[in-house]
């Protein structure tokens, strides 16, 4: 990376300059696209009536969008927006079959969403404004309602913005009425990086990251991603599917060296890793959290020892992938992005953000860290396990599982119950990802993403077809690519996933079938290279 000489640029009316030059730049003639289903099309609601609803009950919860204070433990109390005043928000917990109602109550300064990550829900569900829904307005309210009819690790969050590198997150569980795995007891993990309220805002590290390294504006400035009212992996061909081991790259200790001046605080600069072929992330946070907690107040799990726990770590984070370990253990890795797969050892695991994996795990007796790395950056969460008496391990604890076994995702195979039928693609998008660090100008094949026009080039597809998406990294960046509304394989036999890591380089094969009509983006989960314009729509034809 070349070295950065400019100064930090802190636009708080950021969302207004979104709003506005988002209307402004898309003035020019577009050509005229297919004709796609909307997210109120009778399609959509007839896809609802078949999902599986045998004996479901109606779970209605009540989410309340506020902004104010959090304690993320030894002394550290910071201001954000979150769910209840809750860090994550408390967890919504239902069966396969049920209804969830959320009634969404927004006492937020600005507008809102919730979007329910990994669902394949019905479209006018998927909360992504303006694609899916209207945003909710300050004191304003909307209900979502729509049937979970698949198990697994789910989570929510905002789709407005950056918003999501606030507080507002939550788990969201959907248990199996025939769960097949055998375990006593369950852990629910969320992994965040965090710097609002302690350097600034999520909306002020987005206009200080637009500027890029060169020091002018991107078209990012112009809000492409679709700005908030304020402010604005695995699957990787020709990469071993095999161990991922070997010492630790901690990248340059996220001291923030290579000439960045002192007063960006948001810019991380000189962060490499290995697994993640370089670059390892943008931006600098100066606290990284293990549901909700810091390193030096731990979260803690107590249980027994000799019982089998399931883990189910959910990464939060707006730019971090985390490696994840619990030291003294071994895992089984039973599930990815909530489809089960054929069950494999592993020392430690590598999630991008919004990916999900869950593990199972027998305990040992003692006191144990569960460490969360921030991959490249220097530093790490921390949780712990308490099964019997011991010393408490120190904050800088690093386990030594953390070099050992991190399989990836093509070294994993999707249980037989849930892998595809063998089938050739009837079409196939070519899809590269593009941009630079140099003028931050994420984008898809080129073309930044404009929310307020997302039908403008639709990747479109038409229901019954078997989709191939094929993402191609040409940038120098990972980037965890999400696609909504649906769950695609890797390859012929590979995990089930929606999100998955495309390293530099790196080209992924993500397969899918067209069975949940609608307009569903597709973009890359770094929250920040997703609002700078590296997004998609996958339009159904109308």
């Amino acid at each position: 990376m070349h070295p950065l000489n400019r100064r930090s640029v802190l636009l708080a009316g950021l969302g207004a300059a979104g709003a506005g030059l988002l209307a402004a730049c898309s003035d020019a003639p577009r050509a005229a696209g297919p004709t796609l289903l909307s997210p109120s099309a009778p399609a959509v609601a007839e896809a609802e009536k078949k999902r599986r609803r045998t004996g479901g009950k109606e779970r209605r919860v009540r989410l309340t969008a506020t902004a104010g204070t959090v304690d993320l433990g030894a002394d550290k109390t910071v201001r954000t927006w979150s769910f209840d005043g809750q860090l994550p928000g408390k967890e919504i917990r239902l069966t396969a079959g049920d209804t969830l109602v959320a009634d969404l109550a927004n006492h937020l300064p600005t507008s809102t969403s919730v979007h329910w990550h990994g669902l394949a829900l019905r479209n006018d569900m998927d909360g992504v404004p303006p694609v899916t829904q209207r945003a909710v307005a300050p004191g304003g309210s909307f209900t979502y309602r729509f049937i979970t009819d698949t198990p697994g690790t789910y989570w929510f969050h905002p789709h407005v913005g950056v918003q999501l590198d606030r507080g507002l997150y939550g788990p969201l569980i959907v248990e199996d009425p025939h769960e097949p795995l055998r375990y006593d007891d369950e852990w629910v993990v969320v992994l965040d990086d965090w710097l609002d309220g302690v350097t600034g805002t999520p909306d002020q590290a987005l206009a200080t990251l637009r500027r890029g390294m060169g020091g002018s504006p991107s078209h990012g400035d112009q809000g492409h991603g679709g700005g908030d009212d304020k402010g604005a992996h695995g699957g990787m061909e020709g990469m071993p599917g095999m161990d991922m081991g070997g010492d630790m790259d901690m990248g340059d200790k996220g001291s923030g060296g290579g000439g960045m001046s002192m007063d960006d605080p948001f810019m991380l600069m000189g962060a490499t890793s290995k697994l993640l072929g370089g670059d390892a992330g943008d931006v600098k946070y100066p606290h990284y959290l293990v549901n909700g907690r810091v390193p030096a107040a731990p979260a803690t799990y107590r249980g027994k020892p000799g019982r089998k726990l399931r883990l189910r770590i959910i990464n939060a984070g707006g730019d971090t992938a985390f490696r994840v370990a619990l030291g003294g253990h071994r895992l089984t890795v039973t599930h990815t992005d909530g489809y089960p797969i054929a069950h494999q050892p592993a020392d430690a695991l590598l999630l991008g953000p919004g990916e999900r994996y869950d593990a199972l795990v027998t305990l040992e007796d003692g006191v144990f860290p569960l460490v969360a790395v921030a991959e490249g950056k220097g530093a790490a969460g921390l949780a712990l396990v308490r099964t019997g008496s011991g010393d408490v391990p120190s904050a800088d604890v690093r386990p030594k599982e953390l070099n050992g076994r991190i399989p990836t995702a093509t070294s994993l195979r999707a249980a037989d119950d849930v892998r595809l039928a063998s089938r050739t693609p009837d079409i196939t998008h070519r899809i590269d990802l593009t941009g630079s660090m140099a003028r931050y100008d994420w984008a898809l094949n080129g073309r930044p993403f404009d929310m307020n026009h997302a039908d403008a080039h639709p990747y479109a597809v038409e229901s019954g077809q078997r989709v191939r998406l094929q993402f191609r990294n040409t940038t120098d960046m990972w980037h965890p690519m999400h696609v909504h509304g649906h769950t695609y394989q890797l390859g012929a036999s590979g995990p089930r996933k929606d999100t998955v890591i495309v390293l530099p380089g790196a080209t992924v094969n993500c397969d899918f079938d067209a069975d949940n009509p609608g307009r569903w983006l597709l973009h890359c989960h770094n929250a920040y290279h997703g609002e700078s314009g590296m997004m998609g729509l996958v339009g159904y034809r109308g």
